[in-house]
């Protein structure tokens, strides 16, 4: 579904991303974890497409099509999905209209009709009962006076809308005490398919617990260092990121 062959990326003047190799396939889950400034909030937005950075070498193929020209909206529309960080606040636009907008600007960019209101509303009521949020929550501004908790967990209501084939969360764990990261990681389990992958972005080995990865990379100045199964992630909770970087400055 993604491959990624040695990737070059650069903000401003500053080079991030040294030479990134990666392969996702569906029905895949892929942790990439490191310490912090290795670049794996850059994976993230490059994959995505964020026009503050720019590639200046490698290539990023999605669906076996060269995606390095296209816009974020594009790659969106062709079904990759970033969960922020740090998701931006819109006051004055509810959650449901904003999901309405996204969902028809997809719908059209692919040729179809505007999805009917009455299958939106059934879509939303089934989406927000499997993600346990309350449907009062649903008029409210996007984002707008939300929790840490609340805006993550919105962040996989909108995943869980468009369902995209690739799915990015970058540090959705961040800020989340134990009951809101369980919550979060439960949404993202019950949203993993055989025709869709999860690329999981994270400092902590305590998210993999609940969304558990069939791979772990480890990047380090840059690039994938290491890569190994679930196990990777409790050897590094155990020994942090030192070794991993002895081994490769040796």
């Amino acid at each position: 579904m993604l491959k990624i062959e040695n990737l070059h990326a650069r903000v401003e003047d500053k080079s991030i991303l040294k030479g990134i190799n990666l392969e996702v396939n569906p029905g895949e889950v892929h942790a990439i974890m490191g310490p912090n400034g290795s670049g794996k909030s850059t994976l993230a937005s490059v994959i995505a497409g964020k026009e503050d950075y720019e590639v200046t070498k490698g290539k990023i193929i999605f669906n076996n099509e060269d995606i390095d020209d296209l816009a974020a909206e594009e790659r969106a529309h062709k079904g990759i999905f970033l969960s922020f960080q740090y998701p931006v606040e819109i006051p004055g636009v509810s959650v449901t209209n904003f999901m309405k907008t996204a969902i028809n600007e997809t719908r059209k960019a692919q040729g179809l009709e505007e999805m009917p209101a009455k299958d939106l509303l059934k879509l939303i009521r089934d989406k927000s009962e499997l993600l346990e949020i309350d449907r009062k929550f649903l008029s409210r501004s996007l984002n707008d006076g939300f929790s840490g908790g609340e805006k993550k967990r919105n962040e996989i209501f909108q995943m869980a809308m468009l369902e995209p084939q690739l799915a990015i969360l970058d540090e959705t764990d961040s800020g989340l005490d134990i009951d809101a990261l369980r919550i979060v990681a439960n949404g993202v389990n019950k949203l993993k398919s055989k025709d869709n992958a999860v690329i999981v972005i994270t400092h902590y080995q305590r998210l993999l617990d609940y969304i558990v990865p069939d791979f772990v990379h480890v990047l380090h100045n840059g690039r994938i260092v290491k890569s190994g199964g679930k196990e990777l992630a409790h050897e590094l909770e155990e020994k942090g990121y030192d070794w991993v970087k002895e081994g490769v400055n040796a």
